[in-house]
């Protein structure tokens, strides 16, 4: 394929909460309302701020990871997922310059580095004035091969403050201020609980405020100056093979049908995992865990991330739902736990001082605390026998849990051992029980081919099982299970 524009911008900050989602969701409204095809993608581990970017460009939003994807596969998922013809925003995270370690590895300055796109620095100049000029004189010189293409004021006082501002900045440093944000109200800001913004299917007045950050922007930003800088970034080439070509495992498997958990308590999905099961041809279910009921004729379950402490009562009101995974559990379904998904599996989970009995899959209670308990990116290497990872696998991904676990089994069994992060404990992840598989890290598709090829192989044995065997009916399951011999799908 021949060389595009890719118009693009990268929004960066100097730390988080400078401003970015609201000025990322504002700029897409803005060029969505101009008649113009936008894409949306976030910089980093994250699903909170993609669903609002996602919501804003009318599509799902992509995340680019270096460090779990590489840089290629960076590159080339932004190449396969951008508008040719209309014009890409990738918000940044936190400070430009700020990566995995203290020269700034995997920042988003290398991400727009990677993507040769113009850095737009959102820049808060609260309380003050010429030394804005400093600190916008200062990143440019940081990195000398990264330069920045413009700047957006936050939290000007007044038309005074932020015309003082913007001309120090542009006479010291000689780039462009393309306009200044006024501080805002609280009730036009996101509101925002421990994880960080709340996710826009949560919040009612969710268009209402993107209906408001496009106003903001097109009031008080030169929305068709920041357009041209985006269509005069330099073409870039993709060679990448068409999207038809990619599957998940090397190999189409028709007929598997993945159940995974979808509503308010669980929705922190990457587009791209669930996509890579479909392509290797998985029919995805989705159910939710407070309403819906698990079928018979699943072949695997998926539970990603969430807030399940959040909808507590929900979740633990719906028992024929946690008793059918216990009980699927038992009979060899495979299951894929992640996070939240690993506190559903749990037999007691603690919250505000309250105990609740969740499904029991896993002999483990987990307590919900007020502080981080893990953030950041993990690696581990497996090492012991599971479904769904060959022994000797390093896995890269990210956590970001506030929960914990406070007791468990003594021969509860672990297949990760942690060479960076925190885990569910003593640098130990991924328990398993039988063809169950949970853990605190979280996984990209991208970045680990080997996760979705595992559910698949998973569903296709336990699909083989499951119709070599004589189910009892539903009135007797509930009584327990007769002893029967159950697939061990582990990956050695």
């Amino acid at each position: 394929m021949g060389g595009s524009n890719y118009a693009r911008v990268v929004i960066a900050g100097l730390s988080g909460d400078s401003g970015k989602t609201l000025v990322s969701c504002g700029l897409l409204g803005c060029f969505r309302e101009r008649g113009l095809d936008v894409s949306a993608f976030k910089k980093g581990p994250d699903y909170i701020d993609p669903a609002w970017l996602g919501l804003a460009s009318g599509k799902p939003a992509r995340n680019l990871d270096t460090f779990l994807m590489g840089f290629d596969a960076a590159k080339e998922s932004f190449m396969r997922r951008a508008s040719r013809e209309g014009i890409n925003v990738v918000e940044g995270n936190r400070g430009l310059f700020d990566g995995l370690d203290s020269v700034g590895t995997h920042s988003t300055a290398e991400l727009a580095k990677l993507l040769e796109a113009p850095v737009i620095l959102i820049l808060n100049i609260s309380k003050v004035t010429r030394t804005a000029a400093a600190i916008v004189l200062g990143c440019n010189g940081l990195d000398p091969s990264m330069k920045i293409a413009g700047v957006i004021l936050n939290n000007a006082a007044n038309a005074r403050h932020a015309s003082v501002a913007k001309h120090a900045i542009e006479s010291v440093s000689g780039v462009h201020v393309f306009g200044a944000i006024p501080k805002l109200p609280e009730s036009s800001t996101l509101p925002s609980r421990h994880l960080g913004l709340i996710m826009p299917g949560e919040y009612r007045m969710a268009l209402s405020f993107l209906k408001e950050a496009k106003q903001i922007m097109g009031d008080n930003v030169d929305i068709a100056g920041l357009g041209h800088i985006a269509f005069n970034a330099v073409p870039l080439e993709y060679c990448g093979a068409p999207e038809a070509e990619v599957t998940a495992c090397g190999h189409v498997s028709e007929g598997m049908r993945i159940a995974y958990f979808k509503d308010e308590s669980f929705s922190f999905y990457y587009p791209e995992n669930l996509e890579a099961l479909e392509l290797a041809g998985a029919t995805l279910v989705p159910i939710s865990p407070s309403r819906g009921v698990l079928s018979d004729d699943i072949d695997a379950l998926y539970i990603g991330g969430g807030l399940p402490e959040m909808n507590l009562n929900d979740l633990v009101l719906n028992r024929e739902m946690l008793e059918r995974v216990k009980l699927r559990a038992e009979r060899g379904l495979p299951i894929y736990a992640e996070c939240a998904g690993l506190m559903y599996l749990a037999s007691c989970l603690e919250w505000n001082g309250n105990a609740y009995r969740m499904s029991g899959v896993l002999p483990i209670t987990v307590r919900v605390s007020r502080k981080p308990q893990g953030h950041g990116y993990c690696e581990a290497s497996v090492d012991g026998k599971n479904a769904f990872f060959r022994q000797g696998s390093v896995l890269k991904g990210h956590e970001f849990h506030y929960s914990r676990i406070v007791d468990h089994d003594a021969g509860l069994r672990t297949s990760l051992r942690l060479t960076r992060g925190v885990g569910s404990f003593d640098k130990r992840d991924g328990l398993t029980y039988k063809n169950v598989f949970a853990s605190y890290m979280h996984l990209h598709a991208t970045s680990c081919p080997e996760w979705a090829s595992g559910m698949i192989e998973c569903a296709r044995k336990y699909t083989d099982f499951r119709k070599g065997i004589n189910r009892k009916d539903r009135e007797d399951s509930r009584k327990g299970l007769e002893e029967r011999p159950v697939p061990q799908l582990s990956r050695v």
